[in-house]
């Protein structure tokens, strides 16, 4: 991953402090860090080298004739084909890096080249004759991008922390602590603080001078996901057996794409589905992959090294396990904390930092299955909301145990106690709304608990 970073403002102090705002981004940009000023703009750029990793492709990075400028975070998977479609159009390229494709196909189509390109991003073009700034990020928002807009500067940054080495206002968004404290997490758009939001996925921002800037940020929609409210075809075997092939192809190009790398790549195995599947499919692919788990020394119920290993064993993959301890967690507690700018309270955070820092001995670039559970409903939370519309008698009868669950300990240490805690769950939220039942079955506390802290 890259950082990237910028500042509209006609303070130059402000600009002058966008070496320091890069320089916080360092953790995601190792490789190199470079600025670039222009009247009223600044931009900053970290890299981590993925594709084209000579010094030609370091950012910010401008075309030939240097009315362009992009700082660029992302990986296109389609690149090549794109980069062979604008060199039969006579466009000159210096690099091998995909970085100077999304660069012209800008000065080519536009916002329109948003619809060619495949793959995530975040990124900003400058055009220094018409002195505008195009800032997009990708459909599903897979890359990240923050900006803050007072009405006197415009900042844009990977991360909060790169925004907060300019000097902007300071206030805590109670909304989005409220959120916080119910979900663990604050959702997209908003932040833990007031001014500041995250770019919508499939959105892009057009400033049209950034000598005189906007009374308001306008964030224009490019792509959202296609969605069939009503079943317009019954499910039978043959079309149901069509789409598990066109998933297989889908899944299996996806995989293969994105392990074009021109540096070492593997993927994080944890033995469950999905990982195993990626995993499976990378092997295909990758003859010599290896392949990376944790497993927890005083955690038996969470150790799942057993599954990932058998499932390694079976792929033939270069199988690599790490086994922390509860003193592990604890040691690198701190560590962690410079790469959350907000709250955000995910218990597997610390694990998967510390995967990721044992991995990068080894590979550059890991695979993750994160994500499927969302697209396939694989959460607990799925199959109730299931259950809860289509009731038995065992789903009766758990709601109408609510009294018992509500005082049977409830915890996720054991399997007893977690047992515990998901029938409390259930029969809380079988009685409620379709909506409000999700929202509940999602909290970490209700609504009543976050308003008190």
């Amino acid at each position: 991953m890259c950082g990237i970073v910028g500042i509209i403002s006609s303070n130059e102090k402000e600009l002058n402090k966008i070496a320091a705002a890069t320089l916080t981004l360092a953790k995601r940009g190792p490789d190199n860090r470079s600025t670039i000023k222009f009247p009223n703009l600044a931009l900053g750029h970290a890299r981590l080298s993925i594709i084209d990793t000579s010094s030609a492709a370091n950012q910010p990075l401008s075309d030939v004739t240097e009315r362009y400028t992009i700082i660029y975070n992302g990986e296109i998977f389609n690149f090549l084909e794109l980069k062979q479609d604008l060199i039969k159009q006579g466009i000159p390229f210096k690099t091998n890096s995909d970085t100077e494709v999304v660069l012209n196909l800008y000065i080519k189509y536009g916002a329109a080249c948003l619809e060619k390109l495949n793959g995530f991003f975040a990124f900003a073009i400058y055009d220094k004759d018409n002195e505008s700034l195009f800032i997009a990020r990708d459909r599903m928002g897979i890359k990240p991008l923050l900006y803050y807009f007072d009405g006197e500067q415009f900042i844009f940054a990977s991360e909060l922390k790169a925004i907060l080495a300019f000097n902007i206002k300071k206030e805590i968004d109670t909304v989005s602590l409220f959120n916080y404290l119910q979900f663990n997490y604050i959702p997209s758009n908003n932040s833990i603080l007031k001014n500041v939001n995250k770019l919508k996925p499939g959105h892009f921002i057009f400033i049209h001078s950034i000598q005189k800037l906007p009374k308001t940020i306008e964030e224009h929609l490019y792509y959202e996901i296609p969605y069939q409210k009503e079943k317009t075809t019954p499910i039978n075997a043959a079309n149901y057996a069509e789409a598990q092939e066109t998933l297989r192809n889908l899944l299996e190009d996806s995989v293969k794409k994105r392990l074009v790398a021109d540096v070492p790549v593997g993927t994080f195995l944890s033995g469950g589905v999905d990982s195993s599947i990626i995993s499976l499919l990378a092997k295909k692919h990758k003859p010599d992959l290896q392949t990376f788990s944790i497993g927890y020394k005083d955690e038996p119920f969470f150790d799942e090294t057993n599954y990932a290993n058998a499932v390694a064993k079976k792929i033939g993959s270069n199988h690599h396990v790490f086994s922390l301890s509860n003193n592990d967690l604890y040691e690198n507690l701190n560590d962690i904390l410079d790469y959350i700018d907000e709250p955000f309270a995910d218990s597997s955070a610390i694990a998967v930092y510390l995967l990721s820092k044992y991995t990068k001995k080894h590979v550059t670039v890991a695979l993750s299955g994160d994500g499927a559970d969302e697209l396939f409903s694989g959460y607990n939370k799925h199959t109730a909301e299931f259950k809860a519309r289509n009731p038995g008698i065992v789903t009766s009868f758990v709601k109408m145990g609510y009294p018992i669950w509500r005082n049977l300990p409830k915890s996720r240490n054991s399997k007893i106690t977690n047992i515990n805690r998901q029938l409390y769950k259930f029969s809380l939220g079988a009685k409620l709304s379709h909506k409000t039942r999700y929202w509940t079955w999602a909290s970490i506390i209700n609504e009543e608990k976050a308003n008190y802290l």
